[in-house]
């Protein structure tokens, strides 16, 4: 079937539209970060760069690391960049952009996002690399999609929900297991996790500035839920939407964050780009040695 212009729109120079990668461009494991200044971070780390661009909030380079290719791309903020994000990457690896036909032979992309996040529990002490082994969309971005159901954990779901006393006037959340693959390859070097994907920065996770939540113990009840032993350690903004469409669309993903901040401990780092830069060399080794 040949996908319609107005569904994938491809621009003059044969690249995905958003961001401006062409499909030889595209390396079979990516980076994503949000910030596109860390993008740079990866520049000086290595061998060569073989390409690089940007539009609006997604800049990329395509380089080599002891002869592994390496795509990184930034996403801006929020799981709607991921929805476009992973769309576009998918077509990239897996549509025929002279044809516009899926092609017959399914191509999977590695993908590590590293990005910064708030922890949670009290034992999860600043600058933890946390690894999002659960994702817990309350973005509501996979419910647009079919078959969501297949890929999320219907049981933590529901009890979750009753824990939360969950309104009716907000997103189902859903949970979602990355790839276990990428956990298992992360797992020496990161603290296990359960992450909350939020889709905004203050009310959705629990910021009261000068509106009121529509749950007022939002963090104390999401600190306190269990589920045999597995609990919620942190929050940030894209993970749900990344592992949702790659267990979707078939492709190897996991999100590993740096805790800058501590919202059961009302801490936060402000000098924290050191320790992101140390999780930047360990995300690059990490990719280089994947098997």
């Amino acid at each position: 079937m040949k996908i319609a212009e107005s569904e994938l729109i491809i621009n003059g120079d044969g690249s995905a539209f958003h961001i401006h990668i062409r499909p030889d461009q595209l390396a079979d494991r990516v980076i994503l970060v949000g910030d596109p200044g860390r993008v740079a971070m990866f520049k000086p780390l290595m061998d060569s760069i073989e390409c690089e661009g940007q539009s609006r909030e997604f800049a990329w380079i395509t380089g080599t690391k002891k002869g592994t290719r390496i795509t990184v791309l930034s996403h801006g903020i929020g799981p709607d960049n991921i929805d476009i994000v992973m769309t576009e990457l998918d077509a990239l690896a897996n549509i025929d952009f002279e044809t516009r036909e899926v092609k017959p032979e399914h191509k999977t992309l590695y993908i590590t996002r590293l990005g910064t996040c708030g922890a949670i529990q009290p034992e999860i002490p600043l600058g933890s690399f946390i690894l999002s082994h659960y994702s817990v969309g309350f973005d509501g971005v996979m419910n647009w999609y079919a078959n969501r159901q297949n890929i999320t954990d219907s049981a933590m779901e529901e009890s979750f929900m009753k824990h939360m006393k969950w309104p009716s006037v907000l997103p189902t959340p859903y949970f979602v297991h990355a790839s276990q693959k990428m956990i298992d390859h992360y797992a020496d070097s990161t603290v296990r996790g359960m992450t909350i994907a939020a889709p905004g920065f203050y009310g959705p996770q629990g910021r009261v500035v000068r509106q009121q939540l529509a749950m007022p113990t939002m963090l104390e009840d999401i600190e306190s839920w269990r589920y045999g032993d597995w609990k919620i350690t942190n929050f940030e903004m894209e993970g749900s939407v990344l592992a949702g469409m790659a267990r979707q669309l078939g492709h190897e993903a996991v999100t590993v964050c740096c805790a800058i901040a501590h919202r059961y401990l009302k801490d936060a780092n402000t000098d924290y780009k050191p320790r992101v830069a140390q999780l930047v060399q360990l995300v690059l080794d990490k990719m280089v040695d994947l098997k």
